[in-house]
């Protein structure tokens, strides 16, 4: 289930992407599917723990050799205000619903821009702030909660962020509307009820379309995505860029060397 549209990043074999708030590793995995060398950026232990058997399972149903898949990818414990990251280490850095949590996101940002090269690629999402508000709404422990979501983003609250961050050329879209409806239904029942029975099927549609198996519900989400997404997806350039050139990268070594040079 990615919020982002890898297309948009361009080609990335041989790239360097950095996920931030990595959760399970599912936009690393893609990023790593599509040749980059990432590492992920995680503050809870069981996600990290995660990152590495979910990396092994996705070669597997890939095909490919997963010493060679799991070795693209490179996980570390960090916090998303201070990265122990040179300057300009990536090509591309991605945060998927991180800055919702946290109370200095300027400082994140500024990090996110440090960290890019001067050709460097952003994708950020964050919860769409219609779906967010009726959830805020209907439920305080949905956000009342410690480490739960402190602000909500509007689009232009976001884009001006990130123009006074020093990003430039932003695009976005939103996804995942079909979430949208699953979190009202939750937190009119209850975050913590287990037992409706309406919750229980929409959680099984979700699931199985997650794994594939529902067309139906791709096309639904797809319709809907601009009227309900519960994501926004926003996608910026760094305002000092340079025209993009890609860059050739060279096997196992080669990515430890680097991945050395950048303090990990």
């Amino acid at each position: 289930m990615n919020s982002f549209r890898f297309e948009n990043f361009g080609d990335l074999r041989g790239l360097r992407v950095l996920d931030l708030g990595a959760g399970g590793g599912r936009h690393a995995i893609e990023a790593a599917r599509r040749g980059a060398v990432v590492v992920c950026v995680e503050l809870d232990d069981e996600a990290i723990a995660s990152i590495p058997d979910n990396a092994r399972e996705a070669a597997t149903y890939l095909g490919v050799d997963p010493a060679e898949f799991g070795a693209r990818i490179a996980v570390v414990k960090g916090d998303a205000r201070a990265l122990g990251f040179r300057s300009g280490s990536f090509d591309v850095v991605i945060a998927s619903e991180i800055l919702e949590h946290i109370d200095q996101d300027a400082a994140v940002i500024d990090e996110l821009r440090r960290c890019l090269g001067v050709e460097g690629s952003l994708g950020i999402s964050v919860p769409r702030a219609f779906p967010e508000i009726l959830n805020w709404s209907l439920s305080l422990p949905y956000h009342a909660v410690a480490g739960g979501h402190i602000r909500i983003y509007t689009k232009r609250r976001l884009f001006g962020r990130l123009r006074a961050g020093g990003f430039g050329e932003i695009t976005h879209h939103y996804s995942h509307s079909l979430h949208s409806p699953y979190w009202w239904l939750k937190c009119l029942v209850g975050l913590e009820n287990e037992s409706s029975a309406l919750v229980k099927r929409y959680h099984a549609l979700l699931v199985s379309q997650l794994m594939g198996n529902s067309p139906k519900a791709d096309a639904a989400e797809r319709i809907l995505n601009p009227l309900l997404g519960k994501s926004l997806v926003v996608y910026a350039r760094r305002g000092d860029r340079v025209t993009r050139q890609v860059r050739e990268v060279g096997q196992t070594t080669q990515r430890r060397t680097w991945l050395a040079r950048i303090g990990f």
